[in-house]
């Protein structure tokens, strides 16, 4: 009985392990340099530095709200995220501070498809409308990359 306690065990740890080190890659690979020489951390860091002074207590309040539904664990890179790419629209767009309709649409072009039916819920629980948005929804993240098959295929 203790030798199978201890196998189990043993189980237990390397799966442990494995999805452990399957975060830290995913964030190294995060941490890589691309062509303009940033990575993409570096550029969330840059976009979240610019617009930290742009962030008044209602859009604070109404990110918390948006991001609720993702698990405790996870919420603090989401948040980052998701504020980052918000910092980033609202540059583009040359705003002086961050606005809810800003908020919206980085938050939309940040999350993928599957966790729009979350915020549309959510917008309409506030009786905030969402077809100046619909565009937005279409430019968001799909939950896979367009050309998943033929990069699986080519290995």
């Amino acid at each position: 009985m203790v030798d199978y306690l201890i196998v189990l065990w043993g189980f237990i740890m390397i799966a442990l392990m494995g999805i452990g080190g399957f975060f830290m890659f995913r964030k190294f690979l995060k941490k890589l340099p691309k062509e303009d020489g940033k990575s993409n951390m570096d550029w969330e860091e840059y976009y979240m530095e610019q617009t930290r002074h742009m962030w008044e207590e209602n859009e604070k309040t109404l990110l918390e709200e948006l991001i609720s539904p993702v698990p405790e664990l996870f919420r603090d890179v989401a948040r980052h995220k998701i504020a980052s790419k918000i910092g980033e629209v609202a540059l583009k767009k040359q705003q002086g501070k961050i606005t809810q309709d800003i908020l919206i649409e980085g938050y939309i072009i940040a999350t993928p498809k599957r966790d729009h039916k979350f915020l549309r819920k959510k917008l309409k629980q506030k009786n905030i409308d969402v077809t100046p948005y619909e565009p937005f929804f279409e430019q968001s993240q799909s939950d896979y990359s367009t050309n998943w098959r033929e990069r699986y295929y080519k290995k």
